[in-house]
C-alpha cells in the first residue's frame, strides 16, 4: 500500500514516479521479447514488441494494480518457443530475462540512493527507494511458480513433459487462483522469501 499512501500524502513524488513505475513493467516484458528473439523466435519482433513505446506493452487492469498495490502487469509478449531449438533451455531464459530486468533497475536505484540518499535528497531519494521496492516487488510476484506467471514458466523448463502439461492446463485459472491465495495471505511468506532472496543476489553486487 506504500504507493497509494505516496499518492494520496506527496502527489508530486508519486507523479515523478510515474513514468520510471510504467517503464519497469515495459523494461519486464520487453527483456521476454528480446531473449526470445535473441534465441531465434521472431514473434515479439515481428508483432512490434520490442519497442519501448507505452502503447505497445500497457494493459490498462495491470497498470491500475501497479499503482494502487505496488505489483501488475503488462500485455504478455507473445513467444513461439517452437522457434528456439532447446524448449527447456527457451523456458528458463526466456521467463528469466523479465525477472532478471527488474532486479537490474533495482540494483541501479538502491546503488543511486546509496550515493545520493546520505545528503537529505528530498523526492529523488524517495524515488529511488519506491523504483527498488516496486522492482523488487515485481520481479518477487512474477517467481511465484503458477501459470502464467514467469515462475511457472520457469519451472517447465525443469520438469518432465506431462507436469508441464498440467502446469499449462491451469494457466486460464491462474489469475483468479493468485488472486484468491493473495486475499487468503497463502502467498504473502512466499513473496516474502522470494524478496530475501532477491535482496540478497542484489547485495552481493551493492558496493
Amino acid at each position: 500500500m506504500g504507493l497509494l499512501n505516496l499518492l494520496i500524502n506527496d502527489p508530486v513524488t508519486f507523479a515523478l514516479l510515474a513514468v520510471p513505475l510504467l517503464y519497469s513493467v515495459i523494461l519486464h516484458e520487453l527483456a521476454h521479447g528480446w531473449v526470445a528473439w535473441r534465441m531465434g523466435d521472431p514473434t515479439a519482433k515481428w508483432m512490434g514488441r520490442l519497442t519501448l513505446n507505452p502503447l505497445n506493452h500497457l494493459d490498462p487492469l495491470g497498470t491500475l494494480m501497479l499503482f494502487l498495490f505496488g505489483f501488475g502487469w503488462a500485455k504478455p509478449v507473445p513467444v513461439n518457443l517452437a522457434n528456439i531449438p532447446n524448449t527447456r533451455r527457451g523456458f528458463i531464459l526466456v521467463s528469466s530475462a523479465g525477472i532478471i530486468a527488474n532486479m537490474i533497475v533495482a540494483f541501479f536505484a538502491l546503488l543511486a540512493w546509496k550515493v545520493l540518499a546520505p545528503p537529505p535528497m528530498g523526492n529523488i531519494a524517495k524515488i529511488l527507494s519506491f523504483l527498488a521496492q516496486i522492482n523488487i516487488m515485481l520481479a518477487a510476484f512474477n517467481l511465484i511458480p503458477i501459470p502464467p506467471l514467469d515462475g511457472s514458466k520457469i519451472l517447465m523448463g525443469f520438469v518432465s513433459e506431462q507436469f508441464r502439461y498440467t502446469l499449462s492446463r491451469l494457466e486460464p485459472y491462474g489469475f483468479f487462483i493468485i488472486i484468491g491465495l493473495l486475499y487468503l495471505g497463502v502467498l504473502n511468506p512466499v513473496i516474502a522469501f522470494f524478496r530475501w532472496m532477491i535482496l540478497l543476489v542484489i547485495g552481493v553486487f551493492l558496493p
